[in-house]
């Protein structure tokens, strides 16, 4: 749902703890029209409650000291401490704090809310809610506004000099510095807390930003989350070496409108499933199976089909040899896996690469890298057509068919007919 979200706080009176923790303790609660999603039983007054007793200022601390993360931060599971910054739990103090997990994709933004493991969790049992989705900056205005709330009970209280304060202060004039707001970015994409990464790779990949395109190198930096660093340097040399030519000018477009129409979805599967049946049509591509040659004419190249090779590459790619050549260079050593590839290279093509030099398709679970795998999916195995071929019998065998008649992986199949609930309807 996309409704308005609202993070509150009700007073309620502590005698115990410090000055920030009592000027600031209430009923918790976080909603979104009739979504309740910290709602539980509280075992103290034997009845459903909207939210916990917990105080209000470690929560807002933890808003405050985390910002950039739950602002920018995909999903990323090499990360070993992606949970602290995005997991409610991870606050502590004593307090039963909600299930609840905050994940961005960047543009739009998912709040998660379980249930407490144990059905007799005490003082308070989270009952879980379904999932809230919508505009990542939504989020961002309810932790503004809570945060606000917060320190206006503190000041009632005459505790105006907190280290909330001075959090909260700092980030607002980082988001009000480009120059600031832009390194923020890159440390938080790559999970590191302010001014925790390297200082020479930020700098490297600010001046990629400025070379590339802010949105390629953002990519690149959500990737590194976890592994080595990836800079347009290294991504230079691994052109040099595997890298095909191609002519993007040569390269197909969509239609003003059509372009128009695929960005309007709010989704990113959206965006690249619609994309994608617009290229088909306008293709005169029908059903049938895409050849590798014509997938490799469509971005602009020639003769370089996917074959068996030995890449080193971490990522597939598209390196600006110059203003009319480009080096693409496919990460999997298989036929499918780099047809694959070719198709989310063409879709960010499509939908991204009017405003970046540098094209990536990354693992990272970001916006941009779940619109190529969707428009990757839906270009080579329309979903319309699967679903007819295999008449409800998702046995792997049937599969199998499918997958060889479109040359893709099983994966491939698997996945569509998985993102499109179509095993959950049959």
């Amino acid at each position: 749902m996309t409704n308005g979200l609202e993070i509150t706080l009700a007073p309620e009176r502590l005698n115990e703890g410090s000055a920030e923790e009592r000027a600031a303790f209430g009923l918790f609660a976080i909603r979104s029209g009739n979504l309740a999603l910290t709602e539980g039983y509280d075992f103290f007054v034997d009845a459903l409650r909207p939210g916990p007793l917990v105080s209000g200022y470690h929560a807002a601390e933890w808003f405050a000291a985390n910002w950039w993360r739950m602002r920018h931060e995909p999903y990323s599971p090499r990360s070993a401490d992606w949970w602290r910054a995005h997991r409610m739990t991870a606050i502590g103090e004593g307090y039963v704090w909600p299930n609840i997990v905050f994940r961005t994709d960047g543009v739009r933004s998912a709040i998660l809310s379980d249930a407490s493991s144990d059905p007799e969790a005490k003082p308070f049992r989270y009952l879980g809610a379904a999932p809230w989705v919508g505009p990542a900056v939504t989020v961002e205005e309810a932790v503004d506004t809570f945060l606000g709330r917060i320190l206006g009970r503190l000041a009632e209280h005459g505790l105006r000099d907190s280290n909330l304060s001075r959090l909260w202060h700092e980030v607002l004039v980082e988001r009000q510095d480009a120059d600031l707001a832009a390194r923020r970015r890159l440390e938080a994409l790559m999970g590191f807390d302010p001014d925790e990464a390297d200082e020479n790779f930020i700098l490297t990949l600010l001046d990629d930003r400025q070379r590339f395109g802010s949105g390629a190198v953002d990519e690149l930096a959500a990737e590194t989350a976890g592994t080595s660093p990836l800079t347009a340097t290294r991504l230079r040399s691994i052109a040099a070496r595997e890298g095909a030519t191609i002519k993007r000018s040569d390269a197909v477009t969509l239609s003003h409108d059509d372009l128009a129409d695929a960005r309007s979805r709010p989704l990113a599967w959206q965006q690249g499933q619609q994309a994608a049946r617009m290229l088909r049509k306008q293709e005169n591509l029908g059903d049938a199976p895409i050849p590798t040659a014509r997938l490799t004419e469509m971005i602009g190249g020639s003769g370089i089909g996917p074959g068996r090779r030995q890449p080193t590459s971490p990522i597939s790619f598209l390196f600006p040899e110059n203003s009319v050549n480009a080096s693409m260079v496919l990460r999997s050593r298989w036929e499918t896996g780099r047809r694959f590839e070719l198709a989310r290279l063409l879709g960010d093509h499509l939908l991204f690469g009017q405003t970046d030099h540098l094209l990536p398709a990354t693992g990272a679970y970001t916006f941009r890298q779940q619109a190529q795998r969707t428009f990757a999916a839906e270009f080579l195995t329309p979903l319309h057509v699967v679903t007819d071929m295999l008449q409800g019998d998702y046995s792997p065998e049937a599969i199998e068919d499918t997958a060889r008649h479109f040359n893709v992986s099983t994966m491939t199949v698997d996945t569509l007919l998985r993102n499109n609930n179509v095993y959950e309807a049959a």
